[in-house]
């Protein structure tokens, strides 16, 4: 393929640009992390920050291609994806490096080494008899392309990867859940897990915290700020 070809493809606002693809570009300051583009500038302080994300904003208001965005002090986090290909994009690229040049100009210095994904992993023996179980008990969503993952479909949370092992009696379990709702909404998310297929454990400190297992035996908590604390 000679290179006016692989620019022509790169340009198709349609297809998804891989690892190669996007280090040909020289995109320095994002990474690909799965099917998005991740990037953070240090801004230094909150009124850099603001100024930074309100550049954004405008930016991707003028392509129709917007960004997720967190602000902290002191760091703007950016994540970019084509959510109707599922992955990134020549429109993911163009806003990118207009992204980049803002941060520049405001003095904001990218920091790409410091981004990150977090998965949790749960061992199972078959994913289609527990995945329905978490799915409504962290009001998660099926993944579009791994059969074997669970989303949030904000992008805020962490992905769940159910790993096969082998079928054991007693839960392995290596990890454990935690998922902090607001109090009108608990008991429905209790009621939504054990619908489907999961047991409840314990209520015996709820409102403050209610225990729930699949129907592997692998325990999560629903908890609320009612009540006393406590320790999982």
């Amino acid at each position: 393929m000679s290179d006016d070809q692989s620019d022509d493809q790169s340009d198709d606002p349609k297809r998804t640009l891989s690892g190669h693809d996007l280090e040909a570009l020289l995109l320095a300051d994002w990474r690909i992390l799965f099917s998005s583009l991740h990037a953070r500038f240090e801004t230094g302080d909150f009124a850099t920050g603001l100024r930074l994300v309100d550049g954004i904003g405008a930016a991707a208001d003028e392509l129709d291609h917007h960004p997720d965005i967190d602000l902290t002090y002191p760091s703007v986090t950016v994540r970019l994806t084509s959510h109707d290909v599922g992955g990134v994009t020549s429109r993911d690229v163009e806003l990118a490096r207009r992204i980049s040049d803002l941060a520049g100009s405001l003095g904001a210095k990218a920091d790409p080494g410091s981004v990150s994904v977090v998965e949790l992993g749960l061992d199972t023996w078959g994913h289609e008899e527990i995945k329905p179980f978490w799915a409504a008990l962290l009001g998660y969503e099926p993944s579009d392309t791994y059969e074997q993952e669970l989303n949030d479909a904000s992008g805020t949370r962490p992905t769940i990867w159910f790993q096969e092992t082998d079928r054991h009696e007693t839960p392995r379990q290596r990890w454990h859940l935690d998922i902090r709702v607001p109090p009108e909404v608990a008991e429905q998310r209790v009621r939504d897990a054990i619908g489907a297929g999961g047991t409840l454990v314990s209520d015996e400190r709820a409102p403050t915290f209610w225990v729930l297992a699949d129907p592997q035996g692998n325990q999560a908590c629903v908890t609320t700020w009612l009540g006393r604390s406590h320790t999982a």
